[in-house]
């Protein structure tokens, strides 16, 4: 009987060794990459996904989407396949943990970029009101309107639930600040009806110290001081009242700032008619109108030279008394 002797040869080829070869061919993943991912496996408050490496990754229900989910199933089915934003780095058990939010969130700031590049006008629900203004969304994302920009009679808190037509004022990704007007949106459609030189009919809806805020037509005007009169004005108070009812002509429109400037002061046939036969002045209005239309086209002819002094610098036409809104909300997709 031949005995037949087998030798194992030593190919060098350790358990160690297989593993760094696996290392050597596994995908390496960092937060802030976007990867493709297949789900499957569904868990109560998130689920499992297969981005190919070692360990499934795994998915919060707070991170599969911008808007609230109550249940995974609104977003996720199994052996569904995706792309994936890997948000944090392995933990102790080497899962990483991704989301579909911050790719939503990355793809909302770019189209409401886009939106405010092509000075396009949203609509949206006002879903909140606070101090300063009322909250609304945008691609997902939560804007805020200052209350100066929110042209309704409405009382705020009764917007809750309406929808708005709205222009963006702000958009700051860095500082997550995503800011609007209602505003500035009904005055560029109200403009495309009107133009300068024209005479409107409006109603005071509130008196300053430097002038008085006009309705025309559900959108409002200021009626600078310097242009009430040729004659002075101490105070626009001592010509108006509140709801009073007025014939004024458009000399100037700022579609980009959502601002109407207005006069009485042009359509005066002789000076200091405002203070002393407002009757007249509005009977006259057109005739003085078209006379003003003319030497604007003859000064943009160049036929003549301006007579007139330089029209005062017209302050900003807002309601509020100070300069400049505290903005106070951030453009956030975290629900209250």
């Amino acid at each position: 009987m031949v005995t037949q002797k087998t030798t194992t040869k030593d190919i060098g080829f350790t358990h160690e060794d297989f593993a760094a070869l696996l290392d050597k061919y596994d995908y390496h993943f960092s937060p802030g990459d976007i990867v493709p991912g297949t789900v499957f496996s569904m868990e109560p408050r998130g689920a499992l996904i297969d981005i190919g490496a070692k360990t499934a990754a795994y998915i919060p229900i707070q991170e599969m989407s911008i808007n609230r989910v109550d249940d995974p199933d609104e977003v996720l089915q199994s052996n569904e396949t995706r792309e994936f934003f890997i948000l944090t780095d392995e933990n102790e058990d080497g899962q990483l943990t991704l989301s579909i939010r911050r790719i939503e969130y990355m793809r909302a700031w770019e189209r409401v970029r886009q939106l405010q590049a092509e000075d396009a006008t949203v609509r949206s629900n006002v879903f909140a009101t606070n101090r300063g203004g009322a909250l609304v969304r945008i691609e997902g994302l939560r804007g805020f309107i200052p209350g100066s920009h929110i042209s309704t009679r409405e009382a705020k808190e009764d917007l809750v639930g309406e929808e708005l037509p709205l222009k963006f004022l702000e958009v700051d990704e860095e500082r997550n600040r995503l800011v609007l007007s209602h505003r500035r949106a009904l005055v560029e459609r109200k403009m495309n009806g009107l133009e300068v030189g024209q005479v409107v009919i409006g109603s005071v809806r509130g008196i300053k110290p430097y002038g008085a805020f006009i309705d025309i037509g559900g959108v409002s005007g200021l009626l600078h001081i310097s242009e009430i009169s040729h004659d002075h004005i101490d105070t626009p108070h001592s010509v108006f009242g509140v709801n009073d009812e007025l014939k004024v002509m458009i000399i100037d429109l700022d579609a980009e700032r959502g601002r109407i400037s207005l006069s009485t002061k042009q359509l005066e046939p002789e000076a200091g008619d405002m203070l002393k036969n407002r009757d007249l002045v509005f009977e006259k209005a057109e005739e003085m109108a078209e006379k003003y239309r003319q030497k604007l086209l003859a000064e943009a002819e160049g036929k003549e030279m301006p007579t007139e002094e330089t029209v005062e610098e017209i302050p900003s036409a807002s309601e509020s008394d100070e300069p400049q809104e505290e903005l106070a909300a951030t453009a956030t997709t975290t629900e209250e």
